[in-house]
């Protein structure tokens, strides 16, 4: 059992999320549907449609719960301390050293198990 209260959804919730994706797949069929019109007319209409699916969805009860779960791990991602140039570089090359010397040693152990398996099925062997 989880602490955390399930949470009822109504039908007005769900046709909130209908609604929201609707209006989202909208956006993604006119993209395709108006192909005959300039480029940034056709982007500008995805995007305006997508964020008033979102802004529509948003309005629900599992729509907040996800703006808020969002907005929690992106609160979290910052705490994080992310390397920096040097250590990024000498990971990289720690992490190219060990892969090229497992292809090595994995090419090697082929190359026995066929010549072991070769000088047994050879049929002069």
């Amino acid at each position: 059992m989880s602490g955390k209260p399930e949470v009822q959804t109504s039908g007005v919730d769900t046709l909130k999320l209908l609604l929201g994706a609707s209006i989202a797949l909208s956006g993604i069929f006119a993209f395709y549907y108006f192909g005959d019109q300039p480029a940034v007319v056709r982007w500008l209409g995805l995007l305006a449609l997508m964020i008033i699916g979102a802004l529509v969805a948003v309005q629900s009860t599992q729509g907040r719960q996800l703006w808020g779960f969002g907005r929690t791990s992106w609160f979290e991602v910052r705490k994080v301390v992310w390397p920096n140039r040097q250590e990024t570089t000498q990971t990289t090359i720690a992490v190219l050293v060990m892969v090229t010397l497992l292809a090595i040693f994995l090419w090697l152990i082929d190359m026995l198990l066929a010549w072991g398996a070769g000088h047994i099925t050879s049929p002069g062997g």
